[in-house]
């Protein structure tokens, strides 16, 4: 492989640690200090592990330097390996920067705009009205969608992933809103539940399930809401495992790990065998909203979207 190439060897004639590391290398390095194990390391990344493990070496060779002390059972960060992690993380996060700003300027130039999206969100009335609007009276703006999930759902919005978004707030702080529509919340149990034969719950009825946990990344308002934490009783919330998008709620829900919360839309757009729909009258509504990153509130594209957006909402209002 010749010198100088992204991910390869460094030539044999070129003198140890002159050749620099590629950002990729620097990711791995940064998983594996996280995870401390080549294997897991690999397989988050979905690599073979002699494939990973090639590229720290060649990371190290690159560098000079030793990063990581490997025994057949455990790995361990050397003192050159701690030195650099803070640095390998913010070249790796200044390079992401650069990419979501190079990213947001091409979709600026070339007037197009990502609309992200939550679970079913674009089949809803207020998006498909949007949609139909901008379709009509701007067939010069191209339209991405892109779905999202509960992980990085306002995060790509900070991040300028997507321009605006259809979510289901609460927001957290940086992230503004525009309502849209409320309805009920119902809680999803398995079709084998005593309590599925029911067509109401109470919140008390439920509270010795397991209820799905939702992401750590998520903003933590979004997670008590969505838990409805705390309980109108005090009573403590056992959690179950993790999902990150609808999709691993009802998994969760089907295969009698845990139970949740969405909202009563779901009944039509998520039918499922081995799963119920309950109304729980005492559990608050929930809603949903056009989301922007308020900083970017002026500007020209989302002040379209937004107008348009009001323009909808008058309309539905005098109907």
């Amino acid at each position: 492989m010749a010198a100088g190439s992204d991910d390869g060897d460094p030539s044999p004639s070129e003198p140890k640690g002159l050749s620099e590391p590629s950002v990729h290398q620097l990711r791995l390095f940064i998983v594996l200090a996280e995870e401390l194990h080549f294997g897991r390391a690999a397989a988050r990344l979905f690599m073979s592990q002699p494939a990973f493990s090639q590229q720290i070496r060649v990371l190290e060779r690159r560098l000079g330097l030793q990063l990581v002390e490997r025994t057949s059972r455990a790995v361990d960060l050397t003192a050159s390996g701690q030195a650099l992690l803070p640095q390998a993380r913010a070249v790796t996060e200044a390079m992401a920067d650069l990419r979501h700003f190079a990213e947001v300027r091409a979709r600026q130039v070339s007037g197009r705009i990502v609309i992200g999206t939550l679970t079913a969100e674009p089949a809803m009335p207020h998006t498909r009205d949007l949609l139909e609007e901008l379709h009509a009276h701007h067939p010069g703006l191209a339209i991405e969608m892109r779905s999202l999930n509960f992980v990085n759902q306002y995060e790509a919005l900070a991040r300028g992933e997507v321009d605006v978004a259809f979510l289901r707030p609460p927001a957290p702080p940086g992230i503004q809103t525009l309502h849209l529509t409320e309805e009920p919340r119902v809680v999803c149990l398995p079709a084998d539940d005593p309590l599925a034969a029911h067509e109401r719950i109470s919140l008390a009825q439920i509270s010795d399930h397991a209820f799905v946990t939702m992401p750590p990344e998520s903003p933590r308002v979004w997670r008590d809401f969505w838990a409805i934490n705390p309980r109108p009783d005090g009573k403590p919330i056992r959690f179950g495992p993790l999902a990150v998008d609808v999709e691993g709620v009802l998994h969760l829900v089907a295969r009698g790990q845990a139970i949740g919360f969405l909202p009563a839309s779901a009944r039509e757009f998520y039918p499922r065998p081995g799963i119920r729909y309950l109304d729980v009258p005492d559990a608050p509504p929930c809603t949903m909203a056009l989301s922007w990153f308020a900083k970017n509130r002026d500007r020209p594209d989302i002040t379209l979207i937004r107008n348009i957006t009001r323009t909808i909402l008058d309309r539905h209002r005098s109907q």
